[in-house]
């Protein structure tokens, strides 16, 4: 049975409101964990207030007394700000999450209602296919085309190797430390000035470094690969320019054969979708700094919490109350026993919430990393267009036994996208409805299909999946750089440092 590309977007969309309720829960309970130590911090102090009755003179309680009150009271005050910070965090996240859910139901509608419109392009397949055919213009362009892919194509691999080759051999250059000043200096160009002792001095640098052989071989080094570069962009333009007149008139074709308002209505339907995936994105970032603050507020992190904690600590330990408790422990009696058992509680309770606390941290960390690599992949997911109503995937364990496996970490998640990618096609016209970003294919067909939002024929996903390209969780995708042939030699020996 297969799985509908709505289908597991809504899966995943459901997964990771799973995580952020639960991440909104744990980060609840350690915000309520922290205020009632701050509140068990409170009652220590009421009971150390009580020992200090039994074992001090009159004088000495009243002083102490007033020194731990004002803590006590200031402390309480800052406590409440820390429930107000709290409150407040959750109603600005809680708007955050509605503006979501309504670009996400706006985004679907969209995708829904464009099959309507692609049907009816697709249905003028045959009549405007033929119309082309008999276009010697459109069949010339679309050979044109396919000649400077090819070209752009060669010319971009030859500068990829250009740049790697004044990597790694123009590295002896750079780290001579002679050469590389003297380079700076412009030495040997028109730009080079000094006076009459440095000129000499450089002059003599220059000579032990054989300067005058090595510049031409390092300016070379650096100019032939940005050359390359820049004939490469300009036979990649050149494609562009070439795709969109193939795109000009197959939509003339179609104009032509009726199809005109439906190609126009999908395009808006495309440009609304491009841009609300913006909204999101942008969305979901502010999300993630909001809750990410909240998070530390939760735990105390807030200034105002702080400030609470640390004073109660201090009116603690500067009023020298623990040596009174040491002596009441030492020397009970039928007065401070009870005072001393129930202070013993006291703390033992601040104890136990200390380690939940601990516990509900790491708790945290573990969910919050999981989270940020399902967002990787529902963002690739939808870069993607998976969850186009064309796109399909034969794996429905997918959104199940598997999730569930990524979930609870028995499955990296780039084995988990690859699972996605793997077993991900499409239905109909091959494509999805909305494409992804317009991008120049190296590896045109030449010949003529329908693709969906479009008559050009392009790769259906965007493009090799090449890491995720948003630096959330920091990726699960290759790396390096190709290195090629290119320049013969190698670098030159230079004369060392002073």
């Amino acid at each position: 049975m297969s799985v509908s590309g709505p289908q597991a977007m809504r899966a995943l969309d459901d997964a990771l409101r799973d995580i952020r309720r639960e991440e909104d829960d744990i980060t609840k309970r350690i915000a309520r964990a922290n205020e009632r130590v701050g509140k068990l911090r409170e009652t220590e102090l009421g009971q150390l207030r009580a020992v200090a009755k039994v074992r001090l003179s009159p004088e000495v309680q009243k002083e102490l007394a007033g020194t731990l009150s004002q803590a006590e009271s200031r402390a309480r005050e800052l406590l409440k700000s820390h429930a107000a910070a709290m409150a407040d965090m959750e109603r600005v996240l809680t708007g955050k999450e509605a503006d979501l859910a309504k670009l996400s139901a706006e985004r679907q509608e969209l995708l829904e209602n464009t099959q309507k419109w692609q049907a009816e392009i697709d249905a003028l397949e045959a009549p405007v296919k033929a119309a082309l055919a008999d276009d010697a213009a459109y069949v010339a362009l679309i050979a044109e085309r396919a000649e400077t892919e090819k070209v752009a194509t060669e010319a971009d691999r030859k500068a990829d190797m250009a740049e790697a080759d004044r990597e790694e051999k123009g590295k002896p250059y750079r780290e001579d430390p002679l050469f590389s000043y003297l380079w700076d200096r412009g030495y040997g160009t028109g730009s080079y000035k000094a006076g009459t002792l440095t000129r000499m001095l450089d002059d003599w640098v220059a000579r032990l470094v054989r300067f005058a052989d090595a510049r031409p071989n390092y300016a070379m080094l650096i100019a032939i690969p940005e050359r390359l570069r820049e004939h490469a962009e300009k036979l990649a333009a050149d494609a562009d320019v070439l795709d969109e007149n193939v795109r000009a008139r197959e939509n003339a074709a179609l104009d032509a054969a009726g199809g005109g308002k439906a190609l126009a209505a999908l395009e808006t339907a495309q440009a609304r979708v491009e841009a609300i995936d913006a909204e999101l994105l942008a969305i979901e970032d502010e999300r993630e700094n909001l809750t990410e603050k909240q998070k530390q507020i939760a735990d105390g992190g807030d200034p105002a919490f702080a400030q609470a904690v640390d004073m109660l600590a201090e009116a603690i330990s500067d009023t020298g109350i623990e040596r009174l408790l040491a002596e009441a422990r030492a020397t009970r009696t039928e007065e401070d026993d009870a005072i001393v058992v129930r202070l013993e509680e006291t703390r033992r309770r601040i104890a136990e919430e200390q380690l939940e606390l601990d516990d509900e941290r790491s708790r945290l960390k573990v969910l919050e990393a999981r989270r940020r690599e399902l967002e990787d992949i529902e963002f690739e997911f939808k870069k993607s267009r998976y969850d186009d109503p064309r796109s399909r995937f034969g794996n429905e364990r997918l959104v199940g036994d598997l999730l569930t496996e990524f979930l609870k970490g028995g499955m990296t998640a780039a084995a988990y996208w690859g699972q996605w990618r793997d077993s991900q096609d499409w239905t109909g016209t091959s494509g999805p409805i909305v494409p992804t970003s317009p991008r120049r294919s190296k590896k045109s067909k030449g010949g003529f299909s329908v693709p969906p939002g479009g008559f050009s024929p392009r790769p259906p996903s965007g493009g090799n999946w090449g890491g995720f390209s948003r630096p959330r969780s920091g990726g699960f995708g290759g790396g390096g750089f190709k290195t090629g042939g290119g320049f013969k030699g190698g670098g030159f020996k230079t004369g060392g440092g002073f």
